[in-house]
């Protein structure tokens, strides 16, 4: 494997509908690979079955089993938590890191969240750096990657995503790179996905309507599911080359809105990576 495909469990968000449904219905689309959505404690609209998230209070072997029972892997988890909150991150975090080994995820991905408005910026980096400290201690323990996505107010500019994945010495600290973050947050994502290639575990394959991108590009830092892709404004063409370029080998997560986006987002990608892998192979 090096370029594979998987699927955000935000897509069936917009049906509210349970985990259990999200993974089937991926599986009935075609994927092999899901990226879940874990929590804390208990919330009434996942324990009433009209949310996709997962919580951490139960047994990982059973999100494990209702994978099974339809052919679907992980991925990585979705485990976003604000970093400048250590009292709030490092115990969500390094139970994910736990979960994820449980359930046979490599990754876990968060960014650093909303900044405190108590807080300085040196007082952020303060803070984020001992989260990461802490987490990271883990997730070497437990050999699961810990990658950092663009998506809030320091990791909207590539330069500070690559700061905040630098900011502690550890071969578990990488990059989730989301094109459609890099776009709406105003930076070119192709040049974005080049200048963090050699941190880069895992992709959010996001796509921004022109619509959404005319309204909101350069005014916010990320969107939580994109388009279709291949009906918005990334070039999926100009990203598997340069994932191949640099040798990837990971998972490219669709972040989308509805299962016909979901549907359309699968045959654009698999069409695109199978050109670019059929080019190489014939080169």
């Amino acid at each position: 494997m090096s370029i594979g495909i998987s699927l955000n469990m935000e897509f069936i968000r917009s049906e509210d509908k349970s985990f259990r449904e999200g993974v089937a219905r991926a599986a009935g689309i075609g994927y092999k690979y899901v990226e879940p959505l874990v929590h804390n404690g208990r919330e009434l609209l996942s324990e009433g079955g009209f949310y996709h998230s997962f919580s951490m209070d139960d047994d990982p072997l059973e999100m494990k089993e209702i994978l099974d029972q339809h052919g679907m892997k992980v991925c990585s988890l979705s485990a976003h938590s604000p970093l400048c909150r250590p009292e709030i991150a490092v115990p969500y975090m390094t139970r994910a890191i736990r979960f994820a080994a449980a359930v046979g995820a490599p990754i876990i991905n968060s960014d650093e969240g909303p900044k405190p408005e108590w807080l300085s910026m040196e007082e952020c980096f303060a803070a984020i750096k001992y989260t990461l400290r802490a987490v990271t201690r883990i997730a070497e323990m437990h050999g699961i990657y810990v990658a950092l996505e663009d998506h809030q107010f320091i990791t909207k500019r590539t330069e500070g995503l690559l700061q905040l994945a630098h900011l502690v010495d550890s071969p578990m600290l990488k990059i989730n790179y989301d094109t459609g973050n890099a776009w709406l947050g105003g930076e070119d994502p192709y040049e974005g996905l080049k200048a963090v290639l050699p941190l880069l575990v895992h992709m959010h394959a996001k796509d921004i309507s022109v619509q959404q991108s005319g309204a909101e590009r350069g005014k916010v830092t990320g969107t939580p599911v994109g388009c279709a892709c291949g009906e918005g404004v990334i070039d999926w063409t100009k990203v598997v080359n340069i994932l191949q370029s640099g040798g990837f080998n990971g998972y490219m997560a669709v972040e989308c809105g509805t299962s016909a986006q979901a549907v359309t987002s699968l045959k654009h990608l698999t069409e695109v990576i199978g050109k670019a892998e059929a080019a190489t192979a014939g080169a």
